[in-house]
């Protein structure tokens, strides 16, 4: 089986530009290719992960990944997908980012010298002359053209800033420099980059007249469309001290059913043949069986095989009844939080994180999904006495020590 067939038949490959060409240059090529990450946060999440899970297949097949980190493109904001303008980070909190996102992507991607490289477009972007940029590059763009795309067209509804209708310009640009500095053929990405990966693609061709290609692959969303990676405190993220390894084992332990054959073949480097053949036999136990291989695989690649059968064994003494594990997610009450060595209930699940305000916190007891010590808590203004901890149960797979 070919790298381009593999790619297929895990569901990775979203749109392609010239399909019969990407084949033949995957196939008989070794591509230095590349994929743009935004330095908005100080850790890669879930979203990433895919990106990083398909350059590794690459590298594996011999090709050459070019990771390149907006330092440049991350100062003026990427509208799509965005109902309102990206907040705007300073220059030192965008090269804290990149250095961050450096940092975990080399626990994935073989850096050594001559098998993947990582790039900034700062170094070529911040000292640019605006008026040679124009000339040079915003020529061979169409703004009525431009106006069609999806990420403009949703954002002109809440208005669309001058500064980020500059975006689509500058990734097109990364195509170019990259394809005449570092011999690029291929860009990838999201598919929901694909208009900017036009841009790209179209750029290349038309200054350089030389072969150009994009190639977008799957987002990662629910059966019903719904993006992937989202919990209660906000984006599954990698580093283990923004999302701990249990919550992001439990994450992928807790998928829905529809969606756990489609995980194992977009995330995991689970031979697909084994994958399809769990997916002709999926029922009851085998499917909880599947649900256990996900998180174990995914929780191992992120965070390693130690903290990933931790993880793994705490799972199994809270769903056994054990339900006291020391890799139990735990939070750390104060003596200023209780009074008389008790809190509120609503106060307990917003300290832990089981809930974002005390309108979900109440919400949550009253629908019967909160228990305390195995006692379930009906009343939302009951006060929970903790001598030394309690374990919080969140509907049926949520649980969480509080401790003192």
């Amino acid at each position: 089986m070919t790298l381009f067939e593999e790619l297929k038949r895990r569901g990775l490959i979203a749109q392609m530009t010239h399909e019969k060409e990407i084949e033949e240059l995957l196939n008989k090529e070794s591509v230095s290719f590349y994929i743009g990450f935004d330095a908005t946060a100080d850790s890669l999440h879930v979203g990433h992960f895919l990106q990083l899970v398909v350059m590794k297949h690459m590298q594996k097949a011999g090709h050459k990944p070019i990771a390149l980190l907006g330092t440049a493109t991350t100062m003026i904001g990427d509208p799509t997908g965005k109902a309102d303008m990206r907040p705007m980070l300073t220059i030192d909190e965008i090269n804290y980012n990149a250095e961050c996102f450096k940092k975990q992507m080399s626990n994935f991607i073989d850096f050594t010298e001559g098998k993947a490289e990582i790039v900034r477009n700062g170094d070529w972007f911040l000292d640019m002359k605006y008026i040679d940029f124009l000339r040079n590059v915003g020529r061979f763009f169409s703004v009525n053209q431009m106006l069609t795309a999806e990420c403009f067209k949703t954002r002109l509804e809440h208005g669309l800033s001058f500064l980020e209708f500059n975006y689509m310009l500058m990734q097109s640009y990364d195509f170019l420099y990259l394809y005449q500095n570092k011999g690029v053929k291929l860009e990838l990405g999201g598919n929901d980059q694909w208009s900017n990966m036009l841009g790209g693609v179209d750029l290349v061709r038309r200054v350089e007249k030389g072969d150009a290609f994009g190639m977008t692959f799957t987002l990662l969303t629910t059966k019903e469309g719904k993006k992937m990676g989202k919990t209660e405190k906000g984006a599954l993220w990698l580093d283990a001290q923004k999302c701990s390894p249990y919550d992001f084992y439990q994450y992928w332990r807790n998928v829905s059913d529809d969606d756990v054959i489609k995980c194992l073949k977009l995330l995991t480097f689970i031979p697909i043949e084994e994958i399809e053949t769990m997916e002709n036999t999926m029922q009851g136990a085998e499917l909880n069986k599947a649900k256990e291989i996900l998180a174990f695989e995914l929780t191992k690649m992120v965070h390693g095989e130690e903290e990933s059968l931790k993880c793994q064994k705490a799972a199994r003494e809270v769903f056994s009844g054990v339900g006291n594990s020391q890799d139990m997610p735990t939070t750390k009450l104060s003596n200023e939080d209780l009074v008389n060595q008790e809190i509120g209930v609503l106060n307990l699940l917003v300290k832990t994180g089981l809930a974002s305000s005390n309108g979900e916190a109440r919400r949550l007891v009253t629908q019967g999904g909160i228990s305390i010590n195995d006692v379930k808590i009906e009343n939302p203004t009951e006060m929970i006495k903790i001598e030394t901890e309690v374990i919080i149960k969140k509907g049926k797979k949520v649980f969480h020590k509080a401790t003192i």
